[in-house]
């Protein structure tokens, strides 16, 4: 009877292990992975928002845009189109956020330099004295490759319009100066289709780090 009851116990054993193994196997396969939001205004700070937009729930995109890089070439949304980028606004005089910016930008340069899919696109709040010849010399200075990031620069009602009303990242600025913006530290990740995924503080090491690992999810989302 002993050896009879052993026998049972191994098997009830057995049979045990197998289920918790089994178990575990089907929950990482089923777990749904890490999916980023998809942003509208409603969503984000309403100081970042114009107050146009500050209700919208759905649906939103980046407008349409054209501007002038650090090469004098007109960028448009179609340099940017069926890319994942990541946008972020600054003025090459900043003396405070910008350069711990800059050099975090530079870093994720490096990090996606081979991907194809990726770019990188940063705007000027101060365009009246950031011209082309002012970016093309800060971009040599910060080693900014041309194919993969445009510093832009152009009339500051546009600049102002898109910062508010599509990329939900600058800050009012003085009430009486008509269009005046404050920038924030905020770099914004773009999908492919012109969605906002994510704010990341680009001052910050780890805040690289988790925009890296989104960028690297939005490149797997783009092939399904």
């Amino acid at each position: 009877m002993l050896p009879i009851l052993k026998k049972y116990r191994i098997l009830i054993g057995t049979f045990l292990v197998f289920s918790v193994i089994t178990v575990s196997l089907f929950y990482h396969v089923l777990k749904p992975g890490k999916v980023l939001p998809i942003y509208n205004p409603a969503d984000v700070n309403p100081e970042l928002v114009d107050s146009t937009m500050q209700y919208v729930e759905k649906y939103h995109t980046i407008g349409d845009f054209s501007f002038i890089n650090q090469n004098g070439k007109v960028i448009t949304q179609k340099d940017y189109e069926g890319k994942i980028y990541v946008a972020d606004f600054f003025f090459t005089t900043c003396g405070s956020i910008c350069p711990k910016m800059t050099a975090n930008m530079v870093d994720v340069q490096k990090a996606i330099l081979n991907n194809p899919k990726v770019m990188l696109l940063s705007h000027t709040v101060t365009p009246e004295i950031d011209s082309v010849p002012v970016l093309k010399k800060y971009a040599l200075e910060k080693g900014v490759v041309d194919s993969k990031w445009n510093l832009v620069t152009g009339d500051k009602k546009d600049i102002y319009s898109l910062a508010r009303k599509s990329y939900l990242a600058v800050k009012l600025g003085k009430p009486d100066e008509l269009y005046d913006m404050v920038h924030t530290e905020n770099f914004v990740l773009v999908d492919a289709h012109k969605r906002v995924r994510g704010f990341y503080d680009g001052t910050k090491k780890e805040e690289i780090k988790r925009l890296l690992d989104d960028i690297d999810l939005l490149c797997k989302e783009d092939k399904n």
